[in-house]
């Protein structure tokens, strides 16, 4: 079984949208929606709490807003299947990606698929935004002596045990390098397929600031140093 495990913050507008596009995905294996609303203020989790769900999805909430790394966790620890994917609720990523990435884990070829995103002049939120997921993604390379292509990609999908397995900490947007690092740490090889992808504006609700950039720098310092 596929854990998909979604972190949701302030999305009332495209929330019930995410969810029923996963739902109506057939990823070739039985599936469960793990929802964790972050103390969301906006009307999200009434809608969450508030709708009938197939019996395939549970939300869970967190009282106040702890973070996207803190969602996931919580989230991670309620799963029930064999592998879990992270999907954001923003609806950047096509939720029928993950049914791509699944082969590599089913014919253990590996524990890590990570989706590789193509930036282009319609999907990507900015120059500046593409040129520092590049950056930081070179970093992550130098550090940990692999060459990814998309660090920061939202979508992947890793066994369950070994999702588990991971010391994780981060509390933010900071958990996917974490996950990253750790994974790399654990002698793990991450395979990468492409997947598609469409940025929001700032105006639409994009979260990420030059700030997260800084922090993800951290993040993979603080990794490459320490093992727990």
């Amino acid at each position: 079984m596929l854990s998909v495990l979604i972190p949701v913050y302030n999305e009332r507008e495209r929330v019930e949208r995410a969810v029923h596009e996963v739902l109506d995905t057939d990823f070739g294996i039985p599936v469960e929606l793990v929802i964790v609303d972050d103390g969301s203020t906006d009307g999200t989790r009434e809608i969450l709490s508030g709708t009938s769900w197939p019996p395939n999805v549970r939300v869970l909430m967190h009282d106040h807003n702890q973070g996207k790394g803190a969602a996931v966790r919580t989230a991670l620890a309620a799963a029930e299947g064999e592998y879990a994917a992270i999907f954001d609720a923003d609806l950047e990523y096509d939720p029928a990606d993950i049914k791509h990435l699944l082969p590599p884990l089913l014919d253990r070829r590996t524990n890590a698929v990570f989706g590789v995103r193509a930036f282009d002049g319609y999907t990507s939120h900015s120059f500046l935004f593409v040129m520092g997921n590049k950056g930081v993604t070179l970093i992550a390379n130098v550090l940990f002596n692999v060459y990814l292509r998309d660090l920061m990609t939202c979508h992947k999908v890793i066994r369950t045990d070994v999702f588990r397995a991971l010391p994780l900490k981060a509390s933010g947007f900071e958990i996917e390098p974490e996950i990253a690092a750790r994974l790399l740490q654990s002698g793990e090889r991450i395979f990468e397929l492409p997947v598609s992808y469409k940025a929001r504006s700032g105006e639409e609700g994009k979260k990420l600031t030059a700030a997260d950039g800084l922090r993800v720098v951290a993040t993979l310092v603080r990794c490459r140093v320490t093992r727990a």
